[in-house]
């Protein structure tokens, strides 16, 4: 076990750094906004533009990887709406958060950061693929069926508009679309330019990790719902062995591929589940408590699939 705890550890060990300070430290909440703005704005775009910019156009288009991984994205999600359907008889809003819930890795604070220590550069392209295509499904889904679940008339335009915007203007979107571009055409940032990203590159994933640790410290643990164990069953065992089995019976991956898949699938929910609920005043708390309880449930489940990664225990085909 040691070579695997020697792996985790320090990821999650910085998550419990930070849940540690955000419950010790009095410091207000508003405190994290810069540090939020560092992580989403600063530091992660450049880890996605590097990671992809040195990488062969050819494997950016893997297009049966980007469907097979998406549809597994997308069939955890119904399912864990329609846990939320009939969890609040019936409620489209607050079955929407939790359809998220059930379907949306951490992939932007811990996905780059764990990919690349258990598995090496090689799943950097994987990483990035698995959150463009996830995100944009998304925020895809989630706007049309809050406006669908709105006592509101829907207007088509005024919600597609919204959807084009946030996937053609969210950093790590813009980040991913420079680096292919960089690919394709062969450009090198300046040396100068160069080292200032490898910079930000490089503080991206302790950043991240400490303040998800204290976001989470500082949400309030105070309703668990009764359908947080199904929902943490499809996101934190299901999604995974959904990808596992998919990219593995339709073959022609390679294995680091197939590993960095089912590990992305592995992670605990984003905190935008939280944030989304608050977008739309749905579902707030108990997004919250779910969170925090699937962030500290996935150390046992990230581990124990890391231990079988690190023993060449899965049998990829």
């Amino acid at each position: 076990m040691s070579p695997v705890v020697t792996l985790a550890f320090p990821f999650f060990g910085l998550i419990l750094l930070g849940f540690a300070c955000g419950r010790l430290m009095k410091i207000a909440e508003q405190g994290l906004a810069w540090m939020n703005f560092f992580i989403v704005y600063v530091a992660l775009p450049p880890l996605f533009f590097k990671l992809i910019g040195v990488t062969p156009i050819e494997e950016l288009t893997n297009w049966r990887f980007i469907l097979t991984t998406t549809l597994c994205t997308y069939i955890v999600f119904v399912l864990s709406f329609g846990i939320g359907l009939l969890a609040s008889k019936g409620h489209v809003r607050e079955a929407t958060i939790q359809g998220v819930f059930g379907a949306y890795s951490n992939v932007g604070y811990m996905g780059p950061g764990l990919t690349l220590a258990a598995l090496g550069p090689g799943s950097s392209v994987p990483t990035a693929l698995i959150f463009v295509f996830d995100s944009m499904l998304l925020f895809t889904l989630v706007p049309f069926l809050m406006a669908l679940g709105g006592a509101e008339k829907v207007r088509l335009w005024a919600t597609t508009r919204l959807v084009l915007t946030r996937i053609f203007t969210h950093p790590f979107n813009v980040a991913t679309f420079c680096g292919v571009a960089a690919a394709y055409f062969h450009w090198q940032p300046p040396a100068a330019l160069d080292t200032m990203l490898v910079l930000l590159k490089n503080a991206a994933a302790p950043v991240a990790l400490f303040a998800l640790g204290v976001t989470v410290a500082l949400r309030p643990l105070t309703r668990v719902p009764a359908e947080m164990p199904a929902h943490l069953l499809v996101k934190l065992v299901l999604h995974p062995m959904l990808v596992f089995t998919l990219l593995s019976l339709l073959g022609g991956f390679d294995r680091i591929w197939i590993l960095t898949a089912t590990l992305m699938a592995a992670l605990p929910p984003a905190l935008n589940v939280y944030v989304m609920a608050r977008q739309y005043e749905t579902y707030v708390q108990r997004a919250s408590s779910g969170v925090l309880v699937g962030t500290l449930v996935s150390i046992a489940t990230v581990t124990g699939l890391l231990w079988l990664i690190a023993g060449d225990r899965l049998p990829v085909w």
